[in-house]
């Protein structure tokens, strides 16, 4: 299989994604509220972790796929995947009022980004640039 450690993260990313959307959809349902927020503080929450998720996860799953293409899938590389979607599960329990859930969710989030973001920049000067 090609990249299966991108193709596993960013499939359950989707399902978190859609999972997501639909406590937005519910809770505008059931609070009658169809545009915009109406100042309701558990929907804003919700669209917030909603929101959230789409601020992070495009870069961590594209960081994810090149480094595998670049480096190969590796155990460290499922490792930062599942912690990262942890996190994503985490942080929007976390927005509904457990507060170590969105503290552990951020948190592992932005681990995750700075590792992977650090080892994408080490592996494109690892192997110079072609150009010179």
């Amino acid at each position: 299989m090609l990249l299966p450690v991108a193709l596993t993260t960013t499939g359950a990313a989707a399902l978190i994604n859609l999972w997501l959307g639909v406590r937005v959809s519910r809770t505008r349902q059931a609070e009658k509220i169809w545009t915009g927020d109406g100042g309701n503080p558990r929907l804003i929450a919700r669209m917030r972790a909603h929101l959230n998720f789409a601020e992070y996860a495009p870069v961590v799953l594209l960081l994810i796929a090149l480094i595998e293409f670049g480096a190969g899938s590796q155990l460290w590389l499922w490792a930062a995947s599942v912690l990262f979607l942890l996190g994503r599960i985490l942080h929007p329990i976390g927005m509904d009022g457990w507060k170590f859930g969105r503290q552990a969710g951020i948190i592992s989030t932005l681990l995750v980004m700075l590792g992977l973001g650090l080892y994408a920049v080490f592996l494109a000067h690892q192997y110079g640039n072609p150009l010179r």
